[in-house]
């Protein structure tokens, strides 16, 4: 177990912390917008934090043993990490996930030395999950619940304080919104507390895109909403409000078209030189936002998100115009809202 829990906190001792990369607006807006790239962790996404925390909160409780087989519900991201974890640990992986998630993260996952478990129900795949740890007599990590419990909040560089320590130099040292979207909840968790632990004026602003339950429950102030239909954008949006989020530390949520995120996706893209993912883009839309409600508004500052990984997990999907095509989006409207704004500053109503 001191073995185990050893060569988990070294992978975090070899790692260097992630950049932050300015995103490229005029200057004279008086208005800067920064992109944490959780793309350059050893596993590729934010989702290599997560992990890290939930297996040294496993090891530490006592619920990971030597021969333990681990099982994570993942659209993805999450498993690749979490076999990569496992691996370094000698422990049987299994993820159990959509079968629509794309054949670049389910090889990423199989190459970590994990097995995945597709399901046809999206919605089915946490209760899938439980029954295979059950009958492998394995333990479900259960991103879910345990992604806020797991990280510590109050700083030892986590992600919220990382940020704030990598703007201090900058024009606008305390940025007015942090912009990230919600998978399980424990970002979101992270930096809202944080924010409120250190008295920071900063807000929080969550980004949910379509099918999820995130935004109407918390339209409604009812957390028992369910849509009953898996998210297109992977790694955020659920069908159902997980333990793991907490609302009371958001000061705003966005609904967020796919279409706006694969537009917003390719536009960011294009302006930083290399391909980023589906959830940067809805992470994108929801800054560029606020950044032209801030420049209606006279106001100057900063803004923060997230590039939660690279693009090229994704070249078969949503950098295929045939697999666009055949969703149903139109990008082109979305397109021209972004170039507008990216030139004026502009946004609609």
């Amino acid at each position: 177990m001191t073995e185990a829990i050893a060569a988990v906190e070294a992978d975090a001792n070899r790692s260097a912390d992630t950049h932050l990369l300015p995103f490229p607006l005029p200057r004279e807006w008086g208005l800067d917008l920064y992109l944490k790239d959780e793309s350059v962790h050893p596993t590729g996404s934010l989702k290599h934090r997560l992990a890290r925390s939930l297996f040294l909160y496993g090891l530490c409780n006592g619920w990971i043993g030597p021969r333990t087989t681990i099982v994570e519900a993942s659209s993805g991201s999450t498993a690749v990490s979490e076999a990569y974890f496992a691996r370094m640990l000698g422990l049987p992986f299994i993820a159990v996930m959509p079968a629509s998630t794309s054949p670049e993260k389910i090889a990423q996952i199989e190459f970590q030395g994990g097995r995945c478990h597709l399901v046809d129900d999206p919605a089915s795949v946490v209760v899938e999950a439980r029954w295979l740890a059950e009958d492998s007599g394995g333990h479900f990590m259960d991103q879910f619940t345990y992604a806020e419990r797991a990280t510590d909040w109050r700083g030892n560089n986590n992600i919220a304080e990382s940020i704030y320590a990598q703007l201090r130099l900058e024009r606008h040292p305390i940025p007015a919104w942090v912009v990230v979207g919600a998978g399980t909840g424990g970002t979101s968790a992270t930096l809202g507390r944080y924010v409120r632990y250190r008295r920071l004026a900063t807000k929080l602003c969550v980004v949910d895109p379509e099918n999820s339950a995130f935004y109407p429950a918390w339209l409604a102030a009812d957390w028992s909403v369910r849509t009953g239909k898996g998210s297109r954008i992977e790694g955020i949006g659920r069908p159902t409000v997980e333990a793991s989020f907490l609302p009371s530390v958001v000061d705003r949520m966005v609904q967020v078209p796919d279409a706006a995120s694969l537009a917003a996706m390719r536009a960011g893209s294009a302006v930083l030189g290399r391909r980023v993912g589906g959830s940067t883009g809805t992470n994108l839309w929801g800054a560029f936002g606020l950044i032209a409600g801030m420049l209606a508004e006279g106001r100057t500052g900063s803004v923060v998100t997230l590039i939660c990984d690279a693009g090229d997990r994704y070249a078969d999907t949503y950098y295929s115009d045939d697999w666009v095509a055949a969703q149903g989006h139109d990008l082109a409207p979305h397109a021209a809202v972004i170039d507008r704004f990216l030139t004026s500053g502009a946004w609609p109503a």
